[in-house]
């Protein structure tokens, strides 16, 4: 369930189509995972979860992949 959330959280802050890579996508992989997608990706995982990530955290967040990693520290688990 939330692995799905996680997925359309991305999807909808950077304006994916489709799930097509999305496991492989890392930060500046496509022009809209730029800064500003970034804090744009933040503000969707957050209100999506109910969660305050930290500055360090956000900017530890340099994948999908360390993304699912990250939210373990906010008893988020992507299953």
């Amino acid at each position: 369930m939330n692995k799905e959330k996680y997925e359309e959280a991305f999807m909808k802050a950077l304006d994916l189509k489709t799930k097509d890579g999305l496991e492989d996508l890392k930060y500046q992989d496509i022009p809209a995972w730029d800064s500003v997608g970034h804090m744009t990706l933040i503000a969707e995982l957050e209100d999506t979860f109910d969660i305050e990530i930290e500055t360090d955290d956000i900017i530890d967040f340099s994948s999908f992949q360390k993304g699912i990693e990250l939210l373990k520290k906010y008893d988020v688990v992507i299953d």
